[in-house]
């Protein structure tokens, strides 16, 4: 068994659609007036947040608050972090204190894989550096399978700062598994290389990328992760990559609009491409509680079967 979820790329199909399956479930309770059932009762959660987070961190404490378990959140800024403390220390000290449950986003890559072996509570990934945020994709993958029945077979473009994306490396390893058909789109400048490796098409323009897409996910530009400048300006960017009405016309018409958020209004979406019919941003964020609370639920009933 499986007491973690450090990512996606050592998931199988059927453990991804057994997180779907239960969120599915987990989803009936958010929809309930009152959202408090006992799966996690007398379980401890601690978020341990060494980046800023509004959706991630807020959906975690959310979703072990409504499953009944004590929650508590640690941000590196008003830890011992600040005082020389390492990350294995402070994994150490929180599991020492009875912790079921550690939620770790870290701007390392790898950072959780280094934890899980050395504690003995579940360890989930909430976005180590540029590697995987499994989290963020199986919402997205719960979404999609939602408005559209399935996901085998669907078309799907990812496009934007392909390079930096944490969610796009997680999404594309859950969304092939699945027999989705994954295409990423951007500058030349933010897509790495060597990522057709991992069984995705790559395109230059936004209009090839989308022809024809059923999903349509933008991904905001990590001005904080960039050390040089990749292109000239936000408003070029939008200009030759940005997502508006008339570019999303080569995708299908009812192509789903997504974005793991913060969005970025005229850089990665037009406000109207935001906010059109077809648009499921807001949806994401209901998932994400959703998908929290079933791998919360899972791991503490003892982990993923293998």
């Amino acid at each position: 068994m499986k007491k973690d979820l450090l990512g996606l790329k050592g998931l199988s199909a059927k453990e991804i659609k057994s997180i779907l399956d239960t969120a599915q479930t987990m989803k009936l309770i958010l929809q309930q007036p009152n959202k408090k059932t006992p799966h996690l009762q007398g379980k401890t959660v601690v978020n341990l947040f060494y980046e800023n987070s509004t959706r991630t961190r807020l959906s975690f404490e959310l979703a072990a608050k409504y499953m009944s378990a004590n929650a508590a959140n640690i941000t590196a800024s008003g830890s011992s972090v600040q005082k020389g403390e390492t990350l294995i220390d402070t994994a150490k000290t929180i599991n020492a204190m009875g912790t079921d449950i550690l939620v770790m986003r870290h701007n390392m890559s790898g950072a959780p894989h280094l934890i899980a072996p050395l504690v003995s509570a579940s360890v989930i990934n909430a976005g180590d550096g540029m590697d995987e945020h499994p989290t963020q994709a199986l919402l997205d993958m719960l979404t999609i399978t939602e408005k559209k029945g399935g996901i085998k077979g669907l078309k799907v473009a990812i496009i934007g700062d392909i390079n930096h994306s944490r969610v796009v490396r997680s999404n594309i390893y859950g969304l092939t598994k699945l027999g989705a058909e994954v295409s990423v789109g951007g500058p030349g400048t933010l897509i790495p290389q060597g990522i057709e490796r991992l069984g995705v098409k790559v395109f230059r323009s936004v209009q090839e990328a989308i022809v024809d897409a059923d999903v349509v996910m933008g991904l905001r530009i990590q001005l904080e992760r960039q050390k040089s400048g990749l292109f000239p300006s936000l408003r070029e960017y939008y200009r030759f990559f940005g997502i508006d009405e008339k570019r999303l016309q080569f995708a299908k018409p009812d192509a789903l609009i997504m974005h793991p958020g913060p969005v970025n209004r005229g850089v990665e979406f037009s406000s109207g491409v935001i906010d059109c019919e077809q648009s499921v941003i807001d949806e994401q964020v209901t998932n994400g509680v959703a998908v929290r609370m079933a791998v919360m639920y899972m791991l503490s009933r003892g982990g993923f079967a293998e």
